[in-house]
């Protein structure tokens, strides 16, 4: 995998991530993190936003979460 995010080569894939969850909605910086989470091999996201526990990466992993203040 690359572990390099650049928006206009992941573009397609991010309006692809926007439509797929437009009943959450999913915001154009969470598609771009959710996008740049599948370019790595190992990622771990850190976040609050309790969102991450729906998305999905690669249309079905969960995407690795460290969320703090009790959340995880």
């Amino acid at each position: 995998m690359r572990a390099k995010f650049s928006f206009a080569e992941d573009q397609q894939a991010i309006l692809v991530l926007m439509d797929k969850y437009g009943d959450v909605p999913m915001s154009l910086a969470d598609a771009c993190l959710v996008r740049m989470t599948e370019t790595v091999d190992e990622p771990l996201l850190v976040t609050t936003d309790q969102d991450f526990r729906v998305y999905r990466r690669h249309g079905r992993q969960m995407i690795p979460c460290l969320m703090p203040g009790g959340a995880s």
